[in-house]
C-alpha cells in the first residue's frame, strides 16, 4: 500500500471558528494504480491534495505512506519524504523562467546533491522519455503551454517518486495539448508509476482507473472508473459547463 489514509480529519481555525476541511477520510492507494480523485471547488480535494502529497498535515487520524506513519512527523521529516517519494504536477507549470527546460528538470536533483554529469545525463533522457529531447534548451517562454507541461512531468519524475501527484494538469491547456497530457499520464501508468490526479474535469477523470468523489470534506463515492475505448476528450467550453 503506498497510501493509507485513516479516519482523518482536517480542521482550520480555532474553537467556535473552527471550519472541517475533510471529515474522517479513509483512502487507500495501492501501487501502480492512477487515481482521479474529484469535487467542485471548495470540496476539499486541494486540502486532500497537501495532505497526501505531504504539504500538510492532518489534525487527526492516521497516514501512512509506504508504509511509514507521517502524519506526526516534522516539518523537516516530511519534506524529506516530500522530495524522495512523490512528484508533483500543478496546473500552472511552476517552471523557473529564465532557465531552460533541461535545467528546470534538473533542479530537484542539484537540491539532492546529485553531481552534475549524472544530472544533465538523467534530466535530457526523461525529457527525451516525454517527447522535448529537441526543446531541452529553450526557456518556458518559447515553449507552447503542453510543452511547459511536459517539462513539468520530466521535473516530477527525476527522483523516482512513489506517487506522482497532479494537480488540474490540464487546466491552463487547449484540448488538444490536454489529450496529449494525458495520454502521457497514461503512458506512465502502464509502466508503474503510480499517479494521482486532483481535478473536477471529468475528461481527466476518464483516464484513471478509480476515481474518488469528494464534496463538502466527504467521500461520498469511490468507484471504478467507466473506462472508454477512446478516452473522449471533452472540449473546455463543455468541459466548463459539467457540474458536479
Amino acid at each position: 500500500m503506498v497510501i493509507d489514509l485513516t479516519a482523518l480529519d482536517k480542521l482550520f481555525g480555532r474553537g467556535t471558528a473552527a471550519f472541517a476541511a475533510l471529515k474522517n477520510i479513509n483512502l487507500k492507494i495501492t501501487q501502480s494504480e492512477i487515481i482521479a480523485i474529484m469535487g467542485p471547488s471548495g470540496s476539499g480535494k486541494s486540502t486532500l491534495m497537501n495532505i497526501i502529497g505531504c504539504l500538510d498535515r492532518p489534525t487527526s487520524g492516521a497516514y501512512e505512506f509506504n508504509g511509514q506513519r507521517v502524519d506526526n512527523l516534522t516539518d523537516n521529516e516530511l519534506a524529506v519524504v516530500r522530495n524522495k517519494h512523490i512528484g508533483f504536477v500543478f496546473q500552472n507549470f511552476n517552471l523557473l523562467a529564465r532557465y531552460s527546460a533541461l535545467a528546470n528538470v534538473e533542479l530537484p536533483m542539484l537540491y539532492a546533491g546529485v553531481p552534475a554529469r549524472k544530472r544533465r545525463r538523467v534530466a535530457v533522457e526523461l525529457l527525451e522519455v516525454v517527447g522535448l529531447k529537441h526543446r531541452i534548451h529553450h526557456r518556458p517562454n518559447e515553449l507552447s503551454g503542453g510543452q511547459k507541461q511536459r517539462v513539468a512531468i520530466a521535473r516530477a519524475l527525476v527522483n523516482h517518486p512513489s506517487v506522482v501527484l497532479a494537480d488540474e494538469p490540464t487546466g491552463n491547456l487547449d484540448s488538444r495539448s490536454g489529450k496529449e497530457i494525458m495520454d502521457l499520464f497514461d503512458t506512465l501508468n502502464s509502466i508503474g508509476v503510480t499517479v494521482v490526479l486532483v481535478t473536477h474535469d471529468i475528461a481527466v477523470a476518464n483516464y484513471a482507473r478509480r476515481i474518488v468523489t469528494i464534496r463538502d470534506g466527504e467521500i461520498i463515492a469511490d468507484s471504478p472508473a467507466p473506462r472508454r475505448k477512446d478516452r473522449d476528450w471533452i472540449p473546455g467550453d463543455a468541459r466548463d459547463n459539467i457540474k458536479m
